[in-house]
């Protein structure tokens, strides 16, 4: 099997542009992590040949030993160098953020040639890439979820937020009173993420332009699930623990304890009723949740590879690369041969 490896930004995507560091970062975790999976995977399986694209900035930081890689420069149109690669592969595995439609795009132009994603297709990604349509999505399959609206210009009416976080809170205890998150709706991570505490950030946010969402600022534990699924069937692998710090009304992530708890029955119940609220779902993707004593919310579902896959083979000596080659031709076997927390620094 031929499989392409195209990790957006440090393999040719943001090749025009100056790389952005703190999604530069994640993605060379990611990516050197992926390659690493398939590696191991292709010592024991001795069938698969794999290509790699790399950003001319960043070859030579990622070890792509054993693998064709593709050198991306600034003069070159990288997507169609993914078009032409692809068309030379079997099966293709992007990783992109799902701003600006670029993770869709991909899946679409891989399934357009007919050729296999290793990821969810298309259809999931137009649901789960858009926060908004996420949150109407999980509450039209009565999935526990953080409330969201479309932020617009009438929001910063003092009575229209005070009434608003009054309904809220009445269903969800821990709402920070008075605070409010604004994140883009096609956002990845905590880019372009805001904390909004006053009418003075309400108007600063109404100058930004873009597609936003406002949801209550919710007190509880931020986690993340890391999961594998196939036709309405979910497979929990380990619950992660994200923490973050607030700089300048930003969370920014810091750190990651991957496989934090190993109870996961809870969670796999959580991720049934999921993987069957959205059965396009395939392969590897994360939950993000916010865990209060009262209850667990949904926070958004991520259809490709998240930093917290970096630490699983670690934690738990599960190889995830393998297991969802595995689902090309039926169940993986996900044997755990270690279960130890891992923790991830996220530098930005």
């Amino acid at each position: 099997m031929k499989i392409l490896v195209f990790e957006y930004i440090t393999g040719g995507g943001f090749n025009k542009q100056e790389l952005p560091d703190s999604l530069a970062s994640e993605g060379r975790l990611m990516l050197q992590a992926l390659l690493d999976n398939l590696r191991s995977s292709a010592v024991s399986w001795n069938q698969i040949a794999v290509t790699v694209m790399l950003d001319s900035r960043v070859n030579g930081s990622i070890n792509t030993t054993g693998f064709d890689t593709v050198i991306i420069k600034p003069e070159q149109n990288s997507h169609e160098e993914f078009t032409r690669l692809v068309q030379l592969c079997d099966a293709v595995w992007p990783i992109a953020p799902e701003f600006d439609g670029i993770l869709q795009t991909l899946c679409q132009t891989v399934e357009s040639l007919g050729k296999k994603l290793l990821t969810s297709p298309a259809v999931a990604v137009e649901v789960t890439g858009d926060k908004f349509k996420t949150y109407q999505h999980l509450k039209q399959h009565h999935i526990a979820t953080v409330p969201t609206q479309m932020f617009t210009s009438e929001m910063w009416d003092d009575q229209y937020l005070a009434q608003a976080l009054t309904g809220i809170s009445t269903a969800i205890p821990n709402c920070k009173a008075g605070q409010w998150l604004v994140k883009p709706v096609d956002g990845a991570g905590c880019t372009d993420s805001y904390l909004l505490t006053d009418r003075y950030d309400f108007e600063q946010m109404l100058s930004r332009k873009g597609r936003y969402i406002i949801q209550p600022h919710i007190q509880g534990e931020k986690t993340s699930l890391s999961c594998l699924f196939k036709d309405g069937v979910g497979w929990v692998l380990c619950d992660n623990l994200q923490t973050f710090d607030i700089i300048n009304q930003q969370y920014q992530l810091s750190k990651i304890i991957v496989n934090h708890d190993s109870n996961l029955s809870a969670y796999q119940v959580l991720v049934d009723t999921i993987a069957r609220a959205l059965p396009n779902l395939w392969g590897y993707a994360g939950i993000d949740l916010i865990e209060t004593p009262e209850q667990v919310l949904v926070l958004e579902i991520n259809p490709r590879l998240t930093t917290s896959f970096v630490g699983i083979d670690a934690a738990l000596g599960i190889n995830v690369a393998e297991n969802v080659l595995q689902l090309l031709r039926g169940k993986p076997t996900l044997k755990a041969v270690r279960n130890q927390p891992i923790t991830l620094s996220v530098k930005l």
